[in-house]
């Protein structure tokens, strides 16, 4: 619970107890849930929608193969490295003014985003928009724990907002595909214009504003540091596909990301609110998981951005058609975290883990065999899609429990966040490497030329992804069963 301000008795609005802040006006909490789950949906389903409308970006602003991932990457690496900023935010200046922030400059990079002309343009607003939802996500939940009284209700609640996050991630490559194939790629950002405008407004005018604790210090340094480096690595890496390694145009910017990194490590060693505590990598379990987690992402979070393409450029599937292609795979994920936690309870966190790990990994490998210009779309799509997204989900709910054992109660919510943040951006860093790798191996834009770059690509997954195996096997710690069964 927030600690109470030195000048609470002369506010009294500004009180803010669990169950009695922003949202304890009578009739005013159904406006909470709804704003919390609205404003979650928006930041979950942006990761994924943009993925079907790759193609008609490319046509529309002429971008090139190599430029195209970066409609993915500005996103979630301005997302991944201020989310945990976005998250002390909301302690420092109130959960209702930061839910509105990020929810503002997230609409309003959607709307920039929308009307872009030049790639440019829609680059800078996906980068904008992924600062908005780091902002907003945290702020999401907070909003629910702090307005929801204790009980029944707030489990309802929070029950809510978990099962649309889920479905906002299930619904993107759909819910792209509608609208590309009936409007068009702007509309898979325009159409966060009219909902933001709707929530924002029933936030601002119907909850009360809670105060915040104030002091303690952002880490701004340390989220434009880590964020500018994983940023310059990635380019870097992007340009190995017209330079050599050796060449300026390579060395400069992994250097420079390097050298960024390296300075973040050390703001992080002396400021006194860290944005990620270096103390708690000294744990075995959160460093090995974190790890894991970052190998994991950055095989993982790709299948989306390749299927897609393989899907459209190869299979010449309808934006529609590709979105309809993507619902066995996102049930899959939605089925495999639902079941992991059964898992985790007869096997245990660490075995569980090891089996989502194998499966996605069989599933890239699957991929990579038997995708080509004459596939179709049961034998290249569906089997090793529902193969990679059901081992997906099955990894990480035991990830996430593996990174807090032994990290003090204090600490569970960053080690938690860590987890998700790690994720990530070893997927931001993994679709850079990976795009280089296809790239290498395509030579025109005709299905067989395409298709074999794609096929690598997957290949190469499969190897990360059998690191990742051998990550957690020989550095995780192992559970006795009794105990997991217990829990």
């Amino acid at each position: 619970m927030a600690e109470r301000p030195a000048d609470a008795d002369t506010h009294e609005t500004d009180r803010t107890e669990p169950g009695k802040g922003a949202g304890d006006r009578p009739g005013t909490l159904w406006v909470v849930v709804l704003a919390a789950c609205a404003g979650q949906f928006l930041v979950v389903l942006d990761v994924s929608v943009v993925n079907v409308a790759l193609p008609s970006i490319r046509t529309g602003l002429g971008m090139g193969e190599a430029g195209l991932q970066w409609v993915v990457n500005t996103y979630t690496l301005t997302f991944a490295g201020f989310m945990l900023l976005g998250g002390r935010a909301g302690d420092v200046f109130g959960r209702k003014r930061v839910f509105l922030a990020g929810l503002g400059l997230f609409t309003a990079a959607s709307l920039a985003g929308g009307l872009a002309q030049e790639p440019w343009q829609l680059l800078a607003a996906r980068a904008v928009q992924g600062v908005g939802a780091a902002v907003l996500a945290p702020s999401t939940l907070t909003l629910l724990t702090t307005s929801v009284p204790e009980g029944p209700a707030r489990a309802r609640a929070i029950g809510t907002w978990t099962a649309v996050g889920a479905g906002g991630g299930a619904a993107g490559g759909f819910v792209g595909g509608v609208l590309t194939d009936a409007l068009s790629w702007r509309w898979v950002l325009l159409v966060n214009v009219p909902v933001g405008v709707l929530v924002l407004a029933a936030v601002a005018l119907r909850l009360r504003g809670d105060r915040g604790k104030g002091g303690g210090g952002m880490d701004v340094p340390g989220a434009v540091l880590v964020t500018g480096g994983l940023g310059a690595v990635a380019y870097g890496i992007v340009q190995t596909e017209t330079a050599g390694w050796a060449d300026a145009a390579t060395l400069l910017p992994l250097l420079g990301g390097l050298a960024l990194l390296g300075v973040f490590v050390a703001v992080e060693a002396r400021v006194g609110a860290p944005l990620m505590p270096l103390r708690l990598f000294r744990l075995p379990s959160v460093s090995a998981a974190n790890a894991a987690m970052f190998v994991c992402g950055a095989a993982l979070v790709s299948s989306w951005y390749f299927m897609s393409l393989y899907m459209q450029n190869v299979l010449l599937f309808t934006p529609l058609q590709a979105g309809l292609g993507f619902l066995p795979h996102s049930l899959s994920v939605v089925a495999g975290s639902k079941l992991a936690p059964r898992l985790m309870h007869w096997a245990g966190a660490r075995n569980t883990a090891l089996t989502g790990v194998a499966l996605a990994a069989c599933g890239f490998l699957w991929y990579s065999l038997v995708m080509d210009a004459d596939g179709g779309y049961a034998g290249t799509v569906l089997g090793p899609g529902v193969t990679t997204m059901l081992g997906t989900g099955l990894l990480a709910t035991p990830l996430a429990s593996l990174a807090t054992t032994g990290a003090p109660y204090r600490d569970a919510g960053v080690v938690s966040a860590l987890v998700n943040t790690s994720r990530t951006m070893g997927g931001s860093l993994g679709l850079a490497v990976l795009s280089t790798v296809a790239a290498s191996r395509i030579t025109g834009d005709a299905p067989s030329a395409l298709a074999p770059g794609y096929a690598l690509a997957f290949r190469t997954g499969s190897a990360v992804l059998a690191c990742s195996l051998l990550l957690i096997l020989f550095t995780l710690p192992g559970e006795d069963r009794r105990t997991a069964r217990k829990g």
